[in-house]
């Protein structure tokens, strides 16, 4: 990759390919190979789980792989001109992000490229990837809800709540903190701020998920 004529979206994508086709194989290979060796082609439970889940990640991801080079094809034929702009993504002035890791929106405040359709693809990528499952979460809690309301008992629907409370809680906590750091503005003063509830988002958050989630057992 030092060839500076490799670094397209598209060698980007096969590069990624061959990672995963590598890790996507791997889940199988080995397993079968130990059993046409040894003629024990029995597996535990447990590693028939572990095998199935692999496996089923892997050809999901290549799945979404897959369709991500066909739109990078459609970039480079059908809108040369936009994929070029998606490739020329310069850095200038001072080379220090102001954040403790690379986000989205500190790199783009380095950027003296015009940023504007990596801005509106970031936002359709942001969208599919954390904005539709908050949509369908906040579907389902909707119909929790609803079905909660159908229970006749006090008791029954504060025991049917409480079996989802801890769960509410980590999306709310999750959701909320990932909402306010990338819709607050990059301005100087909200600048501390931001970084504290990204702090909070990337390390807090997963630390204090399974302590919530252990307090409707204790």
């Amino acid at each position: 990759m030092a060839d500076q004529h490799l670094h397209t979206p598209m060698y980007f994508f096969l590069g990624n390919l061959s990672c995963l086709e590598t890790c996507y194989s791997s889940t199988i290979l080995p397993w079968l190979l130990a059993s046409f060796l040894t003629g024990d082609s029995s597996i535990s439970t447990h590693g028939c789980m572990a095998q199935f889940y692999f496996f089923s990640s892997f050809a999901g991801t290549e799945c979404y792989l897959l369709a991500a080079l066909s739109y990078d094809r459609y970039l480079a034929i059908g809108q040369p001109l936009l994929y070029a702009s998606l490739m020329t993504w310069k850095f200038c002035g001072p080379k220090a992000i102001d954040h403790f890791f690379c986000d989205f929106s500190p790199l783009l405040e380095l950027s003296c490229s015009d940023t504007r359709v990596l801005t509106q693809v970031a936002l359709t990528f942001g969208f599919l990837d954390a904005g539709f499952p908050f949509l369908f979460t906040l579907a389902s809690y909707v119909c929790i809800t609803a079905a909660i309301l159908r229970i006749l008992s006090h008791m029954g629907r504060q025991k049917a709540f409480s079996t989802c409370s801890s769960h509410l809680t980590v999306v709310t906590v999750f959701n909320g903190t990932l909402i306010i750091v990338y819709m607050l503005p990059r301005t100087a003063p909200l600048r501390q701020l931001n970084k504290a509830f990204s702090f909070f988002c990337t390390i807090l958050t997963p630390l204090v998920n399974p302590l919530i989630y252990s307090l409707r057992h204790m």
